[in-house]
């Protein structure tokens, strides 16, 4: 008997869900959370082989979820069941510890199937979910924005114009503008706020308030 705790912050989404796997003959759901601090507790306390687990979430998101997981049950897997399919959000619960990535959309045998799969420690990966993957592997690591260039986002994070960071930097403003094309070229986006965004994302810029 594979034992399931489920883990979603919607009570209809999860009920759906645990009344279909504990249907199964194979399946047994331990527990039930509704973010990831309670997932982490009701883990403890049932020793689940797998959990299925939700991304955003309140109190805990399901990657940090994951992540903590992994540390403290590496023997538990963890198998991603959510709406989302960005990169940012796929690469970060994969790099969590998360054994798949699966999207809601997915068929109920087929997520039952995808449990069993989990449960022998197999991957398992929503179609469009592989193929994100395996084109940011094929593709060539982007170039790094200079530390210069870092300078300039930084400022930009802090709500400075470009005449204020040419002013703090003691560079032109055209000097200024040059710097965040290379910038916008460099992480994929056409605008400051994304640059920032995608800066904070990839850990070359500190979150906001710290």
């Amino acid at each position: 008997m594979i034992r399931v705790v489920v883990v979603d912050d919607h009570p209809v989404v999860r009920g759906g869900l645990v009344g279909w796997l504990d249907a199964q003959d194979d399946l047994s759901v331990v527990g039930e959370a509704g973010d990831g601090l309670e997932a982490l507790a009701v883990v403890a306390g049932t020793a689940p082989d797998v959990v299925l687990m939700d991304l955003r979430m309140p109190r805990m998101d399901g990657a940090t979820a994951t992540e903590k997981l992994a540390a403290s049950h590496p023997g538990v897997r963890v198998l991603v069941l959510t709406t989302y399919d960005t990169d940012a959000d796929i690469v970060r619960a994969v790099e969590a510890g998360a054994t798949g990535y699966l999207l809601k959309d997915v068929p109920l045998p087929q997520l039952a199937d995808a449990v069993r799969a989990a449960a022998r420690g197999e991957t398992v990966l929503a179609p469009p979910v592989a193929a994100r993957l395996v084109s940011r592997l094929r593709a060539p690591a982007p170039e790094a924005p200079t530390a210069r260039e870092l300078e300039v986002l930084r400022g930009v994070a802090r709500g400075l114009t470009n005449a204020e960071i040419g002013r703090e930097l003691f560079i032109g403003e055209a000097t200024v503008k040059t710097h965040l094309l290379r910038v916008f070229a460099k992480l994929g986006v056409d605008d400051r706020t994304r640059a920032v965004l995608v800066a904070v994302e990839r850990g070359l810029l500190p979150p906001p308030g710290r």
